[in-house]
């Protein structure tokens, strides 16, 4: 399936880039599925934005295996080359979320993207990269979280500091009084002025988690036996946390179902495949208003079983349940988690 690539030279060497760590990303996961007596390659999924006028993309996906639980490695390109009356001339990103099936195996998130601005005449506009990377386990090991932070510190250098503050912040639940995960790695509106050094600071980054992060992979499953019931309860748990915190805080997931409902099942690639819909609804007491209405939302689009399952037609129902809220409730968009820097949405550039 094809779609029209941007005009801006900025966004096609963005979307390089982007393809490159997706490819690398894809063969280091493909690798570590062979190694654990499992091979799977990774499946493509192609998208279009308005039929292909506005771009698209393709995302490579794996699931349902020994391995990975879900494995999602999103690229959009979106443009509007054709409609100067957008403050937003192109966005364009690589999203990626591994849930692998071992609940010792942690999960792993990483955004790559740069976003560009209309410009005056035929001057560019401003462009800005939002760099973000988190691991994610079920049951944190002290050993697994330093490696990916010295990871995360050596390939970001001099910024590694501002992410790792924005990161925390941004991957906080304060109606659960915890984070998601347990490294946090993200920059927002990066631009230094350099958009060659800015790509390749996104690039490094992005190969620096997948070295890290294929390597805890392949010493998790080569490690541990078969998951024991309190395990797997425990990443279920987990995995019902990760669902409420994306849904009821992530801005990037709100953003993108807000603006168009043409990549629903892609936008929610990062759930996992099942989750515990009881806790979820025992966490809608702890949300604050209007969110508690989300919350009891989102449990009422889960099917009434346990373990519950999140499969394509389930998130095609979480998605309507969250676009219907926001637009009911567009106050509660204040609500949602923030760094440092709260950026203009897309939403915000129709």
């Amino acid at each position: 399936m094809s779609y029209t690539l941007p005009s801006s030279a900025r966004a096609r060497s963005a979307l390089e880039c982007v393809h490159n760590i997706q490819r690398a990303l894809a063969d280091r996961l493909e690798a570590v599925a062979a190694e654990a007596g499992a091979p799977k390659p990774f499946a493509p999924v192609h998208w279009q934005r308005d039929g292909g006028r506005h771009g698209g993309g393709t995302r490579l996906v794996c699931g349902d295996t020994p391995v990975f639980d879900r494995a999602s490695i999103n690229i959009s390109a979106v443009h509007y080359d054709d409609r100067p009356d957008k403050r937003l001339a192109g966005a364009t990103a690589l999203s990626t979320i591994v849930h692998p099936a071992h609940p010792r195996a942690p999960s792993m998130h990483m955004h790559l993207s740069h976003t560009e601005m209309r410009g005056e005449g035929d001057a560019p506009g401003a462009g800005y990269w939002r760099i973000m990377a988190d691991l994610n386990p079920s049951m944190p090991e002290q050993a697994q979280t330093a490696r990916f932070r010295a990871a995360l510190e050596a390939a970001l250098g001099e910024h590694f500091a501002e992410a790792a503050a924005q990161g925390d912040r941004y991957f906080h639940i304060p109606a659960l009084g915890r984070h998601r995960g347990v490294v946090h790695a993200y920059l927002e509106g990066f631009d230094s002025g350099d958009f060659a050094a800015d790509r390749a600071l996104a690039e490094q980054t992005g190969r620096a988690v997948i070295a890290t992060y294929g390597d805890l992979l392949d010493e998790a499953f080569a490690s541990h036996g078969p998951p024991t019931a309190d395990e797997k309860a425990a990443q279920r748990a987990y995995h019902t946390l990760y669902l409420f915190q994306v849904l009821t805080l992530d801005r990037g997931t709100t953003s993108g179902l807000l603006v168009h409902d043409q990549n629903d099942v892609g936008i929610l690639g990062s759930l996992p495949s099942r989750v515990d819909r009881g806790l979820l609804a025992e966490w809608r007491a702890k949300a604050p208003p209007p969110q508690d209405a989300l919350v009891e939302g989102l449990v009422g689009a889960l099917k009434d079983v346990h373990p519950s399952p999140v499969d394509v037609e389930t998130k095609k129902a979480l998605a309507a349940v969250v676009r219907a809220h926001y637009r009911r409730h567009p106050e509660a968009l204040a609500l949602q988690a923030r760094g440092s820097i709260v950026p203009p949405t897309v939403a915000n550039h129709r």
